[in-house]
């Protein structure tokens, strides 16, 4: 990875020329994905210009940097990465880019959910695949989570741009109103559910936080990282434990093959669900243009592929 850095430097230097200011006041924030790019516009409003290098519909996990992407972050005033292990590729670029502040780490202060040793799930799919550092990276799931997102970020546009720190603290506190009537709708329609509708299977391990927050209990074929192929046995385990559960529905994921969630549902019996946003927002005419639009979304397809035949 630090060879691949490197090239982009030298690339920049060698074919894109001088950087340019923009023709802008706002500020310039880069962040890493889509939905972290939706939480800074949210708070950042008509004084920021966020760009998400991974976009709708795009998947972060493993992301390749391309020789733009180092520019933008060079020239950012503000660079901003989920952490937990999801992008620390952003944060390499940035170091390499020579960007001169600290990267804003918006998941600074959540409790992440840790794996546990392997053997202790052997029975339990789920759970025997979280991330390589043992830390799953997907919080922003859980909405409680996301009110600290927005706090963080508030604190870091304020840092970078301490005139308009009214304006950034007030979004925030809107923002983190409409947070958390999303998080009590969200609680209040999933307590109707009965227990044994409570199962649900997905093509990856992204739902963890949601899990923990909300009392539905996620089966993946994946690990954490959206790009791992589950084995032959796995599979086989899985559709195992999907037919002894009785687990109702499997559902699709914007940034995984679909193909994987068919052949669990053609073999276990489990009818597909309808498809989450896991990782990145839809594009603006989909049904999850913004996190807030992401999540009543998930509920609503979540309670859809639960409902009772």
């Amino acid at each position: 990875m630090r060879k691949y850095l490197n090239f982009l430097m030298l690339s920049i230097i060698l074919l894109a020329g001088p950087a340019h200011a923009t023709e802008t006041d706002k500020l310039d924030v880069v962040a890493s994905f889509s939905i972290l790019a939706d939480l800074v516009a949210a708070v950042g409003g008509e004084h920021v210009l966020v760009q998400a290098l991974v976009g709708p519909d795009q998947d972060a996990h493993g992301y390749q940097p391309r020789p733009s992407d180092a520019r933008k972050v060079g020239a950012a005033a503000l660079v901003v990465a989920n952490g937990l292990g999801f992008d620390g590729w952003i944060e390499r670029l940035a170091r390499s880019a020579g960007h001169p502040r600290p990267v804003l780490i918006a998941s600074q202060g959540i409790p992440a959910l840790h794996s546990q040793p392997e053997a202790e799930h052997e029975h339990d799919h789920d759970h025997a695949h979280r991330h390589t550092h043992g830390v799953d990276p997907h919080a922003w799931q859980d909405v409680a989570n996301t009110i600290i997102y927005v706090r963080n970020i508030a604190a870091g546009l304020t840092a970078a741009d301490p005139a308009h720190t009214a304006h950034y603290r007030a979004n925030a506190e809107r923002y983190i109103a409409e947070l958390q009537a999303l998080d009590a709708d969200i609680r209040r329609a999933l307590a109707a559910l009965p227990a044994e509708r409570r199962k649900v299977v997905t093509s990856h391990d992204a739902f963890g936080y949601f899990e923990r927050a909300y009392g539905l209990h996620f089966v993946a074929a994946h690990g954490v990282a959206s790009n791992a192929e589950p084995s032959a046995q796995g599979i086989a385990r899985l559709i195992r434990q999907i037919r002894a559960e009785k687990i109702p529905a499997a559902f699709l994921e914007n940034v995984t093959d679909p193909r994987l969630v068919e052949r669990i549902r053609n073999e276990s019996g489990a009818r597909l669900g309808g498809t989450l946003y896991s990782d990145a927002l839809s594009a603006a005419d989909g049904p999850a243009p913004t996190y807030i639009a992401m999540m009543r979304h998930n509920l609503a397809t979540l309670l859809g592929g639960l409902a009772a035949d």
